[in-house]
């Protein structure tokens, strides 16, 4: 019990940050009023993007190493929280309010909420950069919402 507990690594500095931001991210896609999404559409965006995030993480975090949350030879529960709650409840909110007309300012203003969260990480102390840099992130998460996300939709969407 005490190695699993050890693995958690519930002693992470800014592990509070990573745990209040999924949890708040994960209430806010749950609770928030429905405009341009359905419950089917959640449940098929959470395991997609999901999944997406996890094979990034394990290419850019453990293939080639760029990124570390917590301590890095161990996926601790902020790093599983982390990747598993934080971009799929941001892909929720985004299609939420998705149209076609506010696709690019959607893009911008969702970008600017994940560069926030991933200074916010680095600021308290949870995630490092090892070889990535700021740039990297604003770049793939704004094809994450400027092309990603809304080919996503239409897919999901397609009768």
């Amino acid at each position: 019990m005490s190695k699993a507990l050890e693995n958690l690594d519930l002693n992470a500095s800014g592990l509070w940050f990573a745990i209040l931001i999924s949890f708040l991210l994960l209430l806010i896609a749950a609770f928030i009023p429905k405009k341009y999404i359905s419950w089917r559409e959640i449940y098929l965006t959470f395991g997609i993007v999901g999944l997406a995030t996890w094979i990034c993480d394990a290419l850019i975090a453990r293939v080639f190493d760029l990124i570390d949350l917590g301590d890095e030879k161990m996926a601790g529960l902020g790093e599983i929280l982390s990747y598993t709650f934080i971009p799929t409840s941001l892909a929720v909110i985004y299609i939420n309010y998705y149209t076609k007309k506010n696709r690019w300012i959607l893009s911008i203003i969702f970008t600017f909420i994940s560069i926030l969260i991933d200074l916010g990480m680095q600021y308290f102390g949870y995630m490092q950069y090892n070889g990535w840099n700021l740039f990297f992130s604003i770049l793939f998460i704004f094809i994450a919402f400027a092309f990603l996300i809304p080919l996503h939709i239409r897919i999901i969407r397609d009768k």
